[in-house]
């Protein structure tokens, strides 16, 4: 396991903010007080830390499939009209990233950066129904020879900065890094209308490992199989 870039700020003062407050806690209170405040304050400490931790992984590429952007668990799976990008029905998928979970995201699918935007917004709870269209997000398509996939990086109400290092133009793989939301959130999927979805309600997915979805043979090059 190792610690992402984004969280080294943070920790650095979160740490500075850790040994202050117990250095004046030893000084100044009874022992018992202080070890209570140390052992509190520590917690706090490896909690901000797990937070930006990143875990080995042997991840799954498939083409034809739709890997998990995101850690966390499932908690949309429907029919949905994207007015940002599409503008028609998809299949959405969402995915509820608790502060517990990894906050990393992942390409789910290898191809071409199409489209790629920021929006400020509000700070709905992630499981809120509005979160999708008014919180603060980032809006990102990438386009292959089999489909095009909106992955859209959603703030809760907890989370106040999304990371999305993808740029239009670029060429991604799947399972490699493509931003980071910090203190939870939610990733939405919006897929090809006839998408086999491979996952259900509720389930806890990992992101670069689990299947959440197979393409339909229509959207495959001609002559291949699903």
């Amino acid at each position: 396991m190792t610690i992402h870039k984004e969280g080294y700020r943070t920790i650095v003062i979160s740490a500075i903010i850790f040994g202050a407050i117990n250095f004046f806690s030893f000084s100044f209170s009874n022992a018992w007080v202080s070890w209570f405040i140390f052992l509190s304050t520590l917690f706090f400490l490896l909690f901000i830390i797990s937070f930006f931790r990143v875990p080995k992984r042997k991840l799954i590429l498939r083409e034809k499939q739709v890997i998990s952007p995101a850690d966390g668990k499932v908690v949309v799976i429907e029919e949905a009209f994207d007015d940002e990008y599409f503008k028609e029905k998809r299949l959405q998928i969402s995915i509820f990233m608790s502060p517990a979970n990894v906050h990393q995201n992942r390409n789910p699918v290898s191809g071409e950066v199409i489209y790629s935007k920021y929006h400020r917004g509000k700070y709905f709870v992630a499981w809120h129904p509005k979160s999708s269209t008014e919180n603060e997000r980032h809006t990102v398509v990438i386009k292959n020879s089999q489909s095009e996939v909106l992955v859209k990086q959603i703030a809760g109400a907890v989370a106040r900065r999304i990371v999305n290092y993808l740029m239009v133009g670029q060429k991604v793989e799947q399972g490699a890094e493509m931003g980071f939301i910090k203190f939870g959130s939610r990733v939405d999927l919006f897929l090809p209308i006839d998408s086999k979805v491979n996952v259900e309600l509720n389930q806890m997915v990992q992101g670069g490992i689990t299947v959440l979805a197979t393409l339909a043979p229509t959207h495959l090059p001609t002559g291949m199989d699903a």
